[in-house]
């Protein structure tokens, strides 16, 4: 048996000796200050989040003078930043423009295939630019272009919730019942569809018209739909992005939104938009590949377009675009003259009311 004298009862243990005290956690249970090195490559306009982390494994990314080899770090405005040895520029306020993607380009950075991309086709003045979410290249209508990769994100997430509205032209002679299972939301291969709002607008020869709405973007999501039903499509044209409208730009041209239309749609607070110097984008698509083209102008002071989509929706020259505010589908048909015509309730005496879809704008028209 021991002859070691037991400690008093509820006698605190000895302290430990000077010194030896462990260290103190540094985050102390809070999260890491600043923000992700990828975040900032991307709000800076240098590359894409993904293509960021892709850049920073390939060692050309360094902080405060230290090569990094993992995107899993936290900077802050007083670290110093680096890519391919060129200071990183100050971020650009958010901006954001509308683009009517012709059929035919690829919406992609680079194509494996070596076919023509939306990039190669922008105006070589134009800053670096990403876009949200994609068109087929037998798609074509409006795209949304953005210079900042969190906008990028919130505007794909299937929880904004806005409302994609398309015109939709297939082979066949349908009836309004065809169409009841897109509006249940179809499982296709194994995959859950969202409920889609289908009207049949008008029958024109051997094939019919369609405005057809959806809120989540998978890949070929309206043509797999159509098959599904047994009908093929042969033109589908996007009109409207939640409250942001195709209007009458022409196709291949560019149109910048407005500062404070993007702020009041996106919900940015006024102090996220910083007067930094605006860098251009170089020629050509991403990666210095030379060749980028000049684009149609969007003709009329202060940047409004002056044309009409090409050929109408109909295929007759002339043929008004039918209202395009995320919002339930109208009734009328290519080349109807019943709604607005695209640009928004406000522009034009005697034209109705833009009805709101997707996120409400305020009655603000979300393209001035």
């Amino acid at each position: 048996m021991s002859n070691t004298p037991a400690s008093p009862k509820g006698k605190p243990a000895p302290k430990a000796a000077a010194g030896k005290a462990p260290a103190a956690n540094p985050t102390d249970g809070k999260a890491p200050e600043g923000d992700r090195i990828a975040k900032v490559l991307s709000r800076a306009g240098v590359a894409s989040r993904r293509e960021a982390e892709r850049m920073i494994s390939e060692g050309r990314v360094t902080v405060n003078g230290n090569k990094i080899a993992s995107p899993a770090l936290n900077v802050t405005a007083a670290d110093r930043i680096s890519v391919d040895g060129k200071p990183l520029p100050e971020a650009e306020a958010p901006r954001m423009w509308l683009y009517y993607k012709p059929i035919g380009l690829v919406t992609s950075n680079s194509d494996e295939k070596g076919r023509t991309t939306i990039f190669d086709e922008l105006p070589e003045d134009m800053p670096r630019v990403m876009t949200v979410g994609r068109l087929d290249i037998n798609s074509e209508g409006l795209l949304l272009l953005t210079n900042d990769g969190a906008i990028k994100r919130k505007l794909e997430l299937p929880s904004t919730g806005w409302l994609r509205r398309y015109r939709v032209r297939i082979n066949g002679r349908p009836r309004d019942e065809d169409f009841a299972p897109l509006r249940k939301g179809p499982v296709i291969d194994g995959e859950k569809f969202q409920p889609m709002t289908v009207s049949l607008d008008r029958q024109q020869g051997a094939n019919a018209w369609l405005t057809v709405g959806l809120r989540e973007g998978k890949n070929r999501e309206i043509r797999r739909a159509m098959e599904y039903v047994g009908f093929n499509v042969n033109r589908l044209l996007r009109v409207s992005y939640g409250p942001f409208q195709l209007g009458e730009l022409k196709p291949g041209a560019v149109e910048e939104l407005r500062s404070r239309v993007v702020r009041d749609q996106l919900g940015l607070e006024p102090e996220e938009e910083k007067p930094a110097a605006r860098p251009t984008r170089g020629r050509g698509k991403p990666g210095g590949k030379p060749g980028g083209k000049p684009m149609a102008k969007t003709g009329g002071p202060g940047g409004k377009p002056t044309g009409r989509p090409g050929g109408g929706f109909g295929g007759k020259p002339g043929d008004k675009s039918p209202r395009s505010a995320g919002g339930k589908p109208g009734p009328k048909g290519p080349g109807s003259r019943g709604g607005t015509s695209g640009r928004g309730a406000s522009q034009g005496a005697g034209r109705p009311a833009q009805r709101g879809g997707g996120k409400p704008s305020g009655g603000k028209n979300p393209r001035r």
